[in-house]
């Protein structure tokens, strides 16, 4: 399993470089190959969740360091959804080092395999998990496409219509595939928290902050029906709401105990 989890992060290293010397040479077929071996990492990757479940009989989804192994396999699958017939070749290098980063990041925790919390012995954690983490995938593609668009927006005069446009609209298509994804994710985790604790909300930190970065992104859908709040203001939105997903995810762990403490 070691050998594929090296393999997954040198194959998304490569990816890394082939999409940064097509940001210099912008050449057709560099955008493909990096697209390509992107999505052979992503295959490793899922060779070894594979593997490490069978291993474990459990999904492997438990504790940081197999969700963040789960982001690191999430983030280049939401991108390539969301940038379904929707050219905006540059974003490949910074997915791809997103992802390279996190799957690095997780190998600074322990990846010991060890039998699952009574709480987390249940059929649902494989798809709360799961559909939150879509839901983060698709959000973190939303933050790396609002930053390019606030840069991109500066600079009028050396940037193509179209090329604002394109970024713009893969903002709303990110925010859209995460927003929906982590909503299903908040409603799974609520029934099965009501099966397992007998109640559908406790205002766990978790749930709270859950449910903030919920209502950032609700907010950044609702501004895109009024004009005046589109353009790089609904960027600064999506970039803060992805900051509200950070928090949830690693400061709620760090900084406040609750029922989800045992994911840290």
């Amino acid at each position: 399993m070691n050998l594929l989890l090296n393999l997954a992060l040198g194959v998304y290293l490569a990816a890394v470089v082939f999409a940064s010397v097509n940001l210099a040479l912008k050449r057709n077929w560099l955008e493909r190959l990096s697209q390509t071996v992107l999505l052979a990492g992503v295959l490793v990757l899922t060779g070894y969740m594979a593997l490490r479940w069978r291993a474990s009989g459990r999904p492997p989804v438990s504790n940081m360091f197999e969700s963040l192994v789960l982001l690191a396999w999430a983030i280049p699958i939401a991108y390539q959804i969301v940038l379904t017939r929707l050219k905006v070749p540059w974003l490949t290098a910074p997915t791809a080092l997103f992802a390279t980063l996190t799957l690095a990041y997780a190998g600074t925790y322990e990846a010991d395999i060890r039998p699952l919390m009574p709480a987390l012995r249940s059929n649902w954690l494989a798809v709360h998990v799961f559909t939150c983490f879509l839901g983060y995938a698709g959000l973190a593609v939303s933050f790396l496409a609002a930053i390019g668009h606030l840069v991109i927006s500066r600079s009028t005069s050396r940037v193509r219509p179209e090329s604002r446009v394109a970024m713009e609209e893969t903002v709303i298509r990110s925010v859209s595939f995460g927003f929906l994804f982590l909503s299903v994710g908040i409603v799974t985790g609520a029934v099965w928290a009501n099966a397992a604790w007998g109640t559908y909300w406790s205002w766990d930190p978790k749930e709270t902050w859950a449910l903030i970065t919920w209502l950032v992104y609700a907010f950044f859908l609702h501004c895109r029906q009024m004009e005046s709040w589109r353009g790089r203001r609904a960027s600064w939105i999506a970039v803060l709401g992805f900051i509200s997903v950070l928090f949830t995810y690693f400061g709620v762990n760090i900084l406040m105990r609750g029922l989800h403490s045992y994911a840290s």
